[in-house]
């Protein structure tokens, strides 16, 4: 085949005539050289004698993991379970007692029952549809023929799996809610085994998983009832631990959706006003916080009886149990928008004072909760308290704590945005200065904070004019 003239080796006469006659040499080649050869051209036709992809008989991977005596990765045959989808190395610690055949007339009822169950779930973990399908419908009838112990004895370490996929938690969770359903009241004496392994998922980073732990524990409410459900989570909301006091109280509001608000409420009132640790208050303020972030709207109904229940909360000797508080009513304020400002009236006072008296963390959620809160009051009544909490927020936009900044932003956002305030007020008292702490060079190339400057002030022009924020946004970029 001819050779391409674009890619072909120059000769020894076309280099003669373009390098200068003088000051070069030829180099000898030194003994033993021998020139590449050139790989076959991509354009090229392929030759017929090469075949195509062929599927190796045995991998290196594979002979390497058989020569350090590892299992392969999917068993050729395990007695009892039939086709399975996939088999990793970690099942391999879980299933053992399965892996290998054994004569099952000298085991025990129990040693029977353990390996029907496992071999049930390992169906159900990896097996193909039809074989899960059928493992899930076996497992569910016969679960209180396999009893709540032997069942999750083998579930849970498995949910604990860290390598564990999303698709294999989703079934174990779907398990989890059919042999619940079956079990009822059976169940009780596993609560605390079972939220020990479910409560993290609800604070888990993915979305789903934090789906299928509230699930899970909803369920559970609805099996073991109010009263065991209290008894078995009452020793972890005085926790030294701020992350079980955390999970536990995400689980408390999961409890207060599936089992109703009003049937928690005696409960949160005793633990909101606890007088035996600090902890105990912050924790059931925390609670009141988690059902209104999670259950949205849904709190109208029993918003006074809620805010009634944290307001002392904002006098409280504690920093921590104040801050809290204040998170808690802005929760509330939120979920409850654009209804319920009389269910505040109680609070009004005491967050107005604390935003002259406190700083840092605790103004931070002050001022969040007087932002959630402003957009429910009757336009008459909005100028005087605006009026009041700018003082703050204009003094509070020469901080340099990150978080401080994003509130106060959102507060200025908030108040623009609330009938009752004039054009004329943003114009004057709000804009000069929010221009010259935030419209800087620094502030946009902040990452975390210039989303929240550019929210604000749309919302500003939209109440200002666009002609008066254009000609601010000149004056501070000169």
């Amino acid at each position: 085949m001819q050779e391409d003239k674009h890619n072909r080796y120059l000769t020894d006469e076309e280099l003669e005539a373009i390098l200068p006659s003088s000051g070069y040499s030829i180099v000898t080649p030194p003994p033993g050289y021998a020139p590449l050869v050139r790989p076959p051209k991509l354009s090229a036709t392929p030759s017929t004698e090469v075949g195509g992809f062929q599927i190796q008989e045995s991998s290196d991977a594979a002979a390497a993991a058989a020569a350090a005596g590892l299992a392969p990765e999917l068993p050729t045959e395990i007695p009892g379970v039939g086709s399975l989808a996939f088999f990793k190395a970690e099942d391999a610690q879980y299933f053992a007692k399965i892996l290998k055949e054994e004569d099952e007339t000298e085991l025990s009822v129990d040693e029977m029952k353990e390996r029907k169950i496992m071999r049930l779930l390992l169906k159900i973990k990896n097996g193909t549809p039809p074989v899960r399908k059928t493992a899930l419908r076996q497992i569910t009838d016969k679960a209180r023929e396999f009893g709540a112990g032997p069942l999750f004895d083998k579930i849970l370490p498995l949910l604990m799996e860290r390598t564990l996929e999303d698709q294999e938690r989703h079934l174990l969770v779907k398990v989890i809610d059919r042999v619940l359903y079956k079990l009822d009241d059976l169940v009780r004496p596993y609560v605390h085994k079972i939220l020990v392994v479910i409560e993290p998922l609800l604070i888990d980073e993915d979305y789903y998983a934090r789906v299928e732990g509230r699930e899970i524990i909803s369920n559970l409410s609805k099996a073991a009832g109010l009263a065991h459900m209290i008894s078995t989570m009452r020793p972890d909301i005085d926790h030294a631990d701020e992350y079980v006091r955390n999970t536990t109280a995400r689980a408390f509001s999961v409890v207060a959706s599936a089992l109703g608000i009003p049937s928690l409420l005696p409960f949160l009132k005793a633990v909101c006003r606890s007088k035996k640790s600090w902890q105990a208050r912050h924790t059931g303020i925390r609670i009141v916080q988690q059902i209104a972030i999670m259950m949205g709207c849904a709190v109208l109904p029993h918003l006074r009886n809620l805010v009634d229940c944290i307001a002392h909360g904002l006098q409280d000797e504690q920093t921590k149990v104040r801050t809290m508080t204040a998170l808690g009513l802005a929760a509330l304020a939120e979920a409850a928008a654009p209804y319920g400002i009389e269910s505040f009236d109680n609070v009004l006072k005491p967050l107005w004072v604390g935003i002259r008296l406190h700083r840092g963390k605790s103004l931070a959620a002050f001022l969040k909760a007087i932002g959630f809160i402003l957009p429910l009051m009757d336009p008459e009544y909005v100028s005087y308290y605006i009026k009041e909490v700018t003082i703050i927020l204009i003094r509070e936009f020469q901080t340099s704590d990150e978080e401080m900044k994003k509130i106060v932003l959102k507060v200025v956002q908030q108040c623009a945005a609330t009938e009752g305030v004039t054009p004329q007020y943003i114009k004057q008292d709000i804009l000069p200065d929010f221009f010259k702490a935030f419209w800087v060079r620094r502030m946009a190339l902040d990452r975390r904070n210039y989303r929240q400057v550019v929210e604000t002030t749309v919302e500003l022009a939209q109440k200002a004019g666009v002609a008066e924020i254009v000609g601010d946004c000149q004056r501070a970029q000169r």
